[in-house]
């Protein structure tokens, strides 16, 4: 089976570190394969850049202009005066000056002119050394640079492996209790998510008012209506038909003994019902409702999730109290 492209990514990041870190690759070959690599992970500016490396500088970019500075290329700012060629140029001019310092060295000379030609031949190897620094300097930073790059790209990969394999394993549990418990969720969660991907207001109105449905649904397939009440916290709580909340809480009460845990689940429900709630629908944005969305699946799951009974939902059971007691 091939690859996919987030693992072709993350094996082409990988391997790029290597080759920087261990100097397997010449500079204009690190090029290229970072080209590539900033192509697939959608990284235009790295991308644009990248090409200004192996084709040369341009004025009139202010990208172009940005990555002069940022990789030490100016050599006067104000009239627009450095480096502007690419990094294989910058490479070719540091041999041919390190070379031309060689000769100097060799060169034996006596009798009169030979003070003369000395101090010519310092003056000149000191701009050749220079040049050589600041050369380097433009190199190093380059090279720094796509390291950087490199680096953010891998770990954000490896990343979003790791966290989607862990998503994918949670997901098919909870698939699993849904289909166990409330089965006809199952149905409804595609819904939700085919409106988000339309992205109008209308769309994102009717996924919310699906995921309320959801919520609904849920509360009435793992605690189905009663005319009962049960005691919580000092409070008699309605278990009728219109009481999804209520409903959704006591089953959770019946199965965790931890009060902070109920606490949170409470209100992360709570706040739940009243951000899909027709009325503020004009408030939430796309990125906010499939966060809601994420949300609601998330918590269907923890709930469900929940231990079957323990020793305080057996006292607890007790705090029911049907009609016909009142």
């Amino acid at each position: 089976m091939g690859k996919s492209e987030a693992e072709h990514i993350l094996e082409l990041s990988g391997e790029l570190l290597d080759d920087i870190e261990l100097g397997r690759l010449p500079a204009d070959k690190l090029l290229l394969k970072a080209n590539r690599l900033a192509r697939l992970a959608g990284s235009d500016e790295i991308k644009k850049w990248l090409g200004y490396e192996l084709h040369g500088y341009v004025t009139n970019d202010p990208v172009s202009v940005r990555y002069m500075t940022i990789t030490g290329r100016w050599t006067n700012y104000e009239r627009q005066e450095g480096f502007w060629g690419p990094l294989a140029q910058q490479e070719s001019s540091i041999d041919t000056y390190k070379a031309r310092m060689e000769t100097t060295k060799l060169t034996s000379l006596s009798g009169e002119w030979a003070l003369r030609v000395n101090m010519d031949n310092a003056t000149t190897n000191g701009n050749l050394s220079k040049a050589i620094i600041q050369l380097s300097g433009i190199k190093s930073r380059v090279l720094s640079k796509l390291h950087s790059f490199v680096t953010s790209v891998y770990y954000e990969r490896q990343f979003a492996d790791v966290a989607e394999r862990t998503f994918e394993g949670y997901k098919k549990n909870v698939d699993a209790l849904i289909a166990e418990k409330a089965g006809s969720l199952l149905t409804k969660l595609p819904s939700v998510v085919a409106r988000l991907k339309e992205g109008d207001r209308e769309a994102i109105s009717q996924a919310l008012t699906t995921c309320r449905r959801i919520l609904e649904a849920f509360a009435d397939a793992v605690y189905p209506p009663t005319d009962d009440t049960f005691e919580l916290g000092g409070n008699a709580l309605k278990l009728d038909a219109s009481k999804h909340q209520n409903r959704v809480n006591v089953y959770i009460a019946q199965r965790t003994e931890s009060s902070s845990r109920r606490n949170r689940l409470r209100q992360n429900l709570a706040n739940l019902f009243d951000r899909v709630s027709t009325g503020v629908h004009s408030d939430v944005t796309a990125d906010e409702a499939y966060s809601l969305f994420l949300n609601v699946y998330l918590f269907l799951g923890e709930v469900l999730t929940l231990p079957e009974s323990t020793a305080e939902a057996q006292s607890e059971s007790a705090q029911v109290t049907s009609a016909s007691e009142k």
